[in-house]
């Protein structure tokens, strides 16, 4: 028999360091690979675990992720499965909005508080991997742990931008500390096996998931009404207190908090051989079920380059370009090194002719456009001769119609760029 979890998907705060993908929708609901969402990942991993119970929280700008999950994940009548939403609320309790990751558990306890389970797994919703959540669980329960937190070795370069933890023989968490900086990360190198430590990979960071005893969470969350911040505040506090175990995980991993590792986490996909597999049979990634026809290209070179469906595509040259759905791209229009997140709808035939007859764009890219190192948002205008070459070169910058970060190009959702832009 299964051990009895309810999973947790935290749907993220304001999602500043994604800005300006985040101006309209929650970090979950941003897109990516072309066709699926962010939360799509943390849910099909419960899927393919055999977790079946899943809660979605959600806050800040949570309407395109409410109705995502409400139009995609259906469970039959005989089957005890779901995916549901709990936005914040305000209540006479507690009148106050999420405060952080374990405020928005402890504000959610007294909806759990009706279903029969033994753990609870608390899940990020802006991270790309693919895991069996049920070894993670069953080492757990092997070891008799409180609380389990996922982590991923990593190296000297990479340890100070996340928590690390140190642990013993046993594999317990005996300390932890936040981003630690220069030469004071030396002392904390853990045992993380021969081929790790072959590649230095020898500190233990933190990947956001944690799995936790239920008793252990109602307790820590009701006696302690002060902590909002699990990474920052529970955990530490718990090490020493309670049994907390590290369970190692060795998989590709990253967290796509930010839009330089979004941008290459998306175009690392169009790899001979991703790091993320999407053509795994036993680990689908599941989404929204479009029905749209197929891609449609004519006269284009593509090199490293994926498309997604619906697309009409009659470019030039797309390299190392991801490219999604119902996009449209006129003809000698190069792309290099982009991420195109496609559009919501079709135009047909007489709305492109009243589009044209206003001075405006229709709906994709034009003709004899040149576009380089650069995010178009979904339901971007792009006219013809339009030039768009991203790079160092180029100074952080917020424009009304575009963002420039690390020199990466993001057009903002539903911008028109007029024939003959330039950046």
């Amino acid at each position: 028999m299964q051990p009895s979890v309810i999973s947790l998907i935290l749907g993220g705060g304001q999602g500043t360091r994604l800005y300006p993908l985040t101006k309209s929708r929650s970090k979950p609901a941003v897109p990516i690979a072309g066709k699926y969402r962010l939360v799509d990942i943390p849910i099909s991993n419960c899927l393919n675990s055999g977790l079946k119970r899943i809660f979605v929280l959600t806050q800040y700008n949570s309407a395109s992720l409410n109705r995502h999950i409400k139009n995609t994940y259906h469970f039959d009548h005989f089957n005890s499965g779901f995916v549901d939403i709990l936005a914040a609320e305000q209540t006479p309790e507690n009148p106050t909005w999420y405060q952080g990751t374990a405020d928005a558990v402890r504000q959610c306890l007294h909806h759990l508080e009706g279903f029969e389970f033994n753990y609870v797994l608390i899940l990020s919703g802006d991270q790309l991997y693919q895991m069996d959540y049920q070894l993670m669980i069953n080492d757990h329960i092997e070891k008799q742990a409180d609380i389990t937190i996922a982590t991923t070795p990593v190296n000297f370069q990479d340890a100070s931008s996340f928590g690390i933890m140190k642990t013993d023989a046993d594999h317990n968490i005996t300390a932890f500390v936040e981003k630690p900086k220069g030469d004071a990360i030396l002392e904390w190198a853990s045992d993380t096996g021969e081929e790790m430590k072959a590649a230095g990979r020898i500190y233990l960071a933190s990947m956001g998931i944690y799995l936790f005893n239920k008793e252990v969470l109602f307790k820590i969350l009701r006696e302690d009404l002060v902590s909002t911040d699990f990474g920052k505040e529970i955990i530490p506090q718990a090490i020493g207190k309670y049994k907390v175990v590290s369970y190692q995980f060795e998989g590709y991993w990253t967290d796509i908090g930010t839009v330089p590792s979004f941008f290459e986490a998306n175009l690392e996909l169009t790899n001979e051989i991703p790091k993320f597999n999407l053509f795994d049979n036993e680990r689908n990634i599941y989404t929204r079920p479009r029905m749209l026809p197929p891609t449609k290209i004519s006269g284009t070179t593509l090199e490293k380059t994926v498309i997604a469906d619906g697309c009409i595509i009659m470019a030039s040259r797309l390299e190392h370009t991801l490219v999604g759905i119902r996009t449209r791209i006129g003809r000698g229009t190069t792309l290099v090194n982009c991420y195109v997140m496609g559009n919501d709808y079709y135009q047909t035939l007489d709305e492109i002719n009243a589009s044209y007859s206003k001075g405006i764009p229709p709906l994709g890219i034009g003709e004899r456009c040149y576009i380089k190192n650069a995010i178009i948002d979904k339901n971007c205008r792009v006219g013809n001769d339009v030039r768009i070459n991203g790079g160092p070169h180029l100074a952080d910058t917020d424009h009304p119609l575009y963002t420039v970060k690390e020199g990466i190009v993001v057009v903002k959702k539903g911008s028109i760029l007029p024939d003959g832009f330039s950046i």
